[in-house]
C-alpha cells in the first residue's frame, strides 16, 4: 500500500442513473417515482437548440416542485464550448432550490474545464448564501477526456462521479462503430474457427475505474444505446461491475430494474463475504494471516474484497 491513502468515494447508492429530457416536464413525476438511484435532468443533447432555454425553467422549477426523495438529483449542463453552459449554471444556483445536489460536465477533456465550472460555482454560491455546495459528475467522452483522466480525477472536491460517454467517444478517438456500448460487429477475434468478440470500452473503463479509485470519486458506466436488447444491457454492466464501477445509466425507464439488479450485491455473494471476514477473523485469533475458505486460500487481500461487497449491500439497503 502506498503511503498516500487511497480516499473512500462518496458513501450513496448509484447504481443507475435515469436520464431525461429538459424538454419533456411530464416525465418528471414519473421518473422521481422511478428505483434510480440518481436523477440526470438533461439540457444538453437530448435537448434541441431552440428549446434550451424553456428547458433550464422547466428544470429549475422541478427541482423545488417535485418530491425527489431520497435521490441524488443532478443536471447535466450544456458543454463548455456552447454559448449555453454558462447560463445553465448561473440560472441554476441562483434561482434553483438547494434540492438541486449535482452538476454533470459533458465532454470535459482536461481539468481546466472542471475548474471553470467550480469558479463560477463557487463565486455564485457566495453570493447567493446557498447553504451546500452542489457536486459534480463529469463525462468522459473524448480521447483528451480519457489521455487526461486522472488529472481530471483529481481536479476538484466537489467531483464525486465519473462516467463513460461511449458515444461521442468512439466519435472521437476516431473507430469505426455507431453502436452506443456494448460489443461491436467487427471487434473479435477469431478462435478455432469461431468469432469470439471482446469489449472494446474495456480499456477505457478500466482507466476510468483506476483514476476514480485513486482520488476518491465513483465510476459510473454510461449509456448502453439498444434498449430493446435486455440482455446486452445486462451484459455489458456485469462487464463494468466486474471492473469496479459502481453503476450505470438508464437512457429508458426498463434499463433501471436491470442496472439495480447487478449492481446490487446478490444475498449469496454478501453471504459468502462476510463468511470470508468470519474465517479470516478466525484466522487472525489463531495467530495467523491467511486460512482456507471452500477449498481456497483466503488472506488479507481477501478482507479487503469482502469488505468492499459488506459495505455496498449495507449502503443501499440503508
Amino acid at each position: 500500500m502506498s503511503f498516500r491513502i487511497q480516499p473512500a468515494p462518496p458513501a450513496r447508492p448509484n447504481r443507475c442513473q435515469l436520464f431525461g429530457p429538459g424538454s419533456r416536464p411530464a416525465i418528471f413525476e414519473k421518473m422521481a417515482a422511478s428505483a434510480a438511484d440518481v436523477i440526470n435532468l438533461d439540457l444538453e443533447d437530448s435537448v434541441a437548440p431552440s428549446d434550451k432555454d424553456s428547458a433550464r425553467n422547466n428544470i429549475i422549477a422541478a427541482i423545488s416542485d417535485i418530491d425527489w426523495g431520497s435521490k441524488t438529483l443532478s443536471v447535466r449542463i450544456n458543454g463548455l464550448d456552447t454559448p449555453w453552459w454558462y447560463r445553465d449554471v448561473v440560472d441554476l444556483l441562483e434561482q434553483a432550490g438547494d434540492r438541486l445536489d449535482q452538476i454533470m460536465i459533458p465532454k470535459v477533456g482536461c481539468a481546466a474545464d472542471v475548474y471553470a465550472v467550480d469558479a463560477l460555482a463557487t463565486a455564485i454560491e457566495a453570493a447567493k448564501g446557498r447553504s451546500r455546495k452542489v457536486t459534480f459528475e463529469v463525462i468522459i467522452e473524448s480521447a483528451a477526456g480519457i489521455a487526461h483522466v486522472e488529472e481530471i480525477a483529481a481536479s476538484s472536491p466537489r467531483l464525486a462521479a465519473m462516467s463513460l460517454g461511449a458515444a461521442d467517444f468512439a466519435a472521437s478517438m476516431g473507430m469505426a462503430t455507431t453502436g452506443i456500448g456494448g460489443t461491436q460487429e467487427n471487434y473479435y477475434m477469431i478462435r478455432d474457427g469461431e468469432k469470439h468478440w471482446s469489449d472494446p470500452w474495456h480499456w477505457a473503463q478500466a482507466a476510468i475505474v483506476a483514476a476514480c479509485r485513486t482520488h476518491g470519486v465513483l465510476p459510473v458506466d454510461g449509456p448502453f444505446g439498444d434498449f430493446s436488447d435486455d440482455e446486452g444491457f445486462r451484459a455489458q454492466a456485469r462487464r463494468s461491475a466486474t471492473l469496479g464501477m459502481v453503476g450505470k445509466w438508464a437512457i429508458h425507464p426498463k434499463q433501471v430494474a436491470i442496472a439495480n439488479e447487478v449492481f446490487t450485491p446478490s444475498d449469496e455473494a454478501v453471504a459468502e463475504a462476510r463468511e470470508i471476514l468470519a474465517a479470516m477473523e478466525q484466522a487472525k485469533a489463531n495467530g495467523e494471516g491467511a486460512t482456507v475458505y471452500k477449498g481456497r486460500l483466503v488472506d488479507i487481500a481477501s478482507i479487503k474484497q469482502a469488505e468492499v461487497i459488506v459495505r455496498q449491500s449495507e449502503m443501499i439497503a440503508g
